[in-house]
């Protein structure tokens, strides 16, 4: 390559690079600074010094004062990280990748390994335990700041003015500090489960492994909400107000509204305990669409202007829903699949050329002659470098949408088409881990899916661009020789190099139910090949190749609109009855005008920028299908099934039958400088390799975890 292009290269990566640095800064600093009006919220300084400077200097006709501090206070921040944020993650996919070695020897790694293994938890790494400290510490100091204020103004006299005992007085405080102490719970709830939001990937998150700190905030948001209930419900039966039970004020708080709100809550609390969730999916499912009706009347009920505090996690969950809304009314093309004798099937879909991500992503997808609500996580095993025209799936048949799904596909009368929506796909930011001399990948059974991306991006890394990949040591246990198959789908049907002998890779296979080899009970492979159909395109991204630059765009745009629609309201409508009072101009009504502003504004610049990018879209799909249409028959393709390179793959893979793996001896003997131990399968295997990697025997071994247990 020519000098002065690499030196032009190396000079944008670090003006790239200090920009970079600069905007990391200052979101830091924006997000700190949120944090600590959350910290400060409960106290007298804030009450009595900083609201009510904010409030005299946001007096005016066009913003209710206390709905205005609250959108500055609370909002604004947090809203401006998710915009700036995607702008920061834009510039990291421009980066050039010719520094990749420069990643080895991770930072902080230790900050990553387990400390607590069994337990309500699951596996929780130091740096999630101290950040759970440090919420409950949050959620301690405000409790105790609310209570300590309020109990400081209650006494006989007090009491007695207001015709209730001081216990009964103490009582509602308690009841209404619950409350405001849920509401931070409530604030933070959505953010986890923001597929495409630009927060998680600044925080070295995914949306798969983040559903547990939406479980987590759920439960106590729950907990918490419950006994605020109780608390007022007994509050009003010992002062013989139980008629406050069907209150609705056209001023203030609407306590119908709020128990609404909190029997849907318990609907949804309920069905999310592990054994109703596992046994009835459908239900568990179905019942978290009340989420809608739960955000609607928990609004109705505190009012617009104190849900500026819990807004930003709403905001940018109903952005990313309605873009995976217009994302999945698409059909995507179904190229083929395999069809595996342990009962699991392999989906390859059409993709466009601009559509990248790297491995350990996972996508969304939903089958409409199955159900057309359902949508079911699934591993994404392909490489977009090796595979530039598909993405493909592994999906075992376990429940009953899977096995509808292999029914269909295994067969005899195999279908010529199948209707297929996708909603992702949903990857990490950066390979991490490229940063490991060494990667030990322990699976069980259907675990193995994830492991397959990797292994395929390091093949195509090892050959394509001679790049020294770290060693890859696969260690699979299986239950019986049929699901041996499942290391075929390693390799891809097409695309696979010749030569794959740069790859350092070691296969240790376990059969742990069977004492010798059963291959002639083993059917083959089938294969199957879809016809194309008008209706269906390839998958791409919705915003196209610069969706976070796009997704950065419709948050500033639809918010700064929000605003000014606000202001314009504000003033020609509402101030002219209300005149900032807030004692006649009804709070419901007041609340519904700004949610459907809200949804106007989403849903307006959200549809604006897709349809600016689907001219874009088409021609990759135009490329695509002309790329489909000079390909071979379907008679070609059960040759190329049989004439890939996979002599050397099974040339390194060792068998084991009758026994499990050693997993502590296997573990131990890896002493490089730095290794890489992903889990993926079972809890007990997941918790029992977490157990090893932190047992301080080996501190060159950094433990992630990969669950399927949503």
């Amino acid at each position: 390559m020519d000098a002065n292009v690499v030196k032009k290269w190396s000079s944008s990566n670090e003006i790239i690079s200090t920009v970079q640095a600069a905007l990391r800064l200052l979101l830091m600093a924006v997000f700190l600074g949120s944090l600590l009006m959350w910290i400060m919220a409960p106290t007298n300084t804030y009450k009595q010094s900083w609201l009510p400077s904010i409030l005299a200097k946001l007096n005016s006709t066009y913003f209710e004062p206390k709905q205005g501090a609250r959108l500055l206070i609370y909002t604004l921040p947090i809203l401006f990280v998710a915009a700036m944020g995607c702008f920061y993650l834009h510039m990291g996919k421009e980066l050039k990748n010719d520094k990749i070695t420069s990643c080895r020897n991770p930072r902080f790694a230790s900050w990553k390994k387990p400390v607590l293994i069994k337990g309500p938890l699951g596996i929780v790494s130091r740096v999630e335990l101290v950040f759970l400290i440090m919420f409950i510490a949050l959620l301690a100091w405000t409790f105790a700041t609310y209570i300590s204020n309020y109990f400081a103004k209650i006494n006989p006299n007090s009491a007695a003015a207001q015709g209730e005992k001081v216990w009964q007085s103490k009582l509602d405080s308690s009841a209404l500090t619950l409350g405001l102490v849920g509401n931070i719970c409530l604030a933070f709830l959505f953010f986890p489960v923001t597929r495409g939001s630009s927060l998680l990937p600044l925080f070295g998150l995914t949306s798969e492994n983040s559903i547990k700190y939406h479980i987590w905030l759920g439960n106590i948001t729950m907990t918490l909400f419950t006994t605020h209930g109780i608390c007022f419900i007994i509050y009003w039966a010992v002062t013989n107000e139980l008629s406050q039970m069907l209150k609705w004020d056209k001023i203030g708080v609407s306590n119908l509204a709020g128990e609404i709100a909190l029997v849907t809550g318990l609907a949804m609390w309920l069905t999310t305990i592990p054994r109703i969730r596992r046994k009835f999916f459908e239900l568990f499912f179905y019942t978290h669409y009340l989420y809608i009706i739960f955000m609607i009347f928990f609004i109705l009920h505190v009012g617009i202007s104190f849900c500026g505090m819990m807004l930003p996690s709403f905001y940018l969950f109903v952005v990313d829903r309605y873009l995976r809304f217009l994302q999945s009314q698409r059909n995507v093309r179904l190229l083929s699949a395999r069809v595996l004798p342990c009962e699991t099937l392999e989906l390859n879909l059409g993709k466009s050329l601009g559509l990248s991500y790297n491995p350990l992503g996972i996508m969304f997808i939903n089958v409409p002659s199955i159900s057309k609500l359902q949508w079911h996580p699934f591993s994404i095993t392909s490489s977009s470098n090796l595979e530039p025209n598909k993405i493909s799936i592994v999906i075992k048949s376990e429940g009953s949408w899977t096995k509808n799904l292999y029914q269909m596909l295994s067969s005899p009368s195999s279908l010529d088409r199948l209707e297929v929506s996708v909603e992702g796909p949903y990857a990490p930011a950066s390979k991490d881990f490229l940063r490991y001399d060494t990667l030990v990948m322990v699976s069980g059974g259907s675990g193995i899916t994830p492991f397959i991306s990797i292994i395929r991006e390091l093949i195509y890394m090892s050959t394509k661009l001679n790049y020294k990949a770290p060693k890859v040591i696969l260690i699979c246990a299986f239950k019986n020789s049929s699901e041996l198959t499942m290391l075929d789908l390693i390799l891809p049907i097409s695309g696979t190099p010749s030569n794959n002998s740069n790859l350092q890779l070691q296969i240790e296979v376990f059969v742990t139910r069977e004492k010798e080899p059963k291959i002639d009970n083993i059917k083959p492979i089938k294969a199957i090949k879809f016809k194309p159909h008008a209706k269906d395109t390839p998958l791409s991204s919705i915003l196209g190749p610069k969706h976070w630059l796009w997704i950065g765009v419709i948050i500033a745009s639809s918010f700064v609109i929000f605003l000014i629609l606000l202001g314009i309201i504000t003033r020609y409508y509402i101030y002219p009855v209300d005149h900032n009072s807030n004692i006649i101009f009804s709070t419901t009504w007041r609340s519904m005008i700004n949610v459907l502003v809200i949804c106007i504004c989403i849903v307006m610049m959200t549809s604006a920028a897709v349809f600016w990018n689907k001219r874009q879209n088409d021609i990759e799909t135009s490329q695509v299908q002309n790329m489909e249409g000079t390909t071979g028959s379907p008679s070609s393709y059960d040759m190329e099934l049989e004439s890939y390179p996979r002599q050397s793959l099974f040339q390194t893979t060792n068998v084991h039958y009758g026994q499990r793996p050693n997993l502590r001896r296997m573990l131990l003997e890896y002493n490089g400088s730095s290794t890489n131990v992903f889990a993926s399968g079972p809890k007990r295997l997941r918790q029992e390799v977490a157990t090893i990697c932190s047992s301080g025997l080996a501190d060159n071994l950094h433990f992630e975890s990969i669950s399927f247990s949503w």
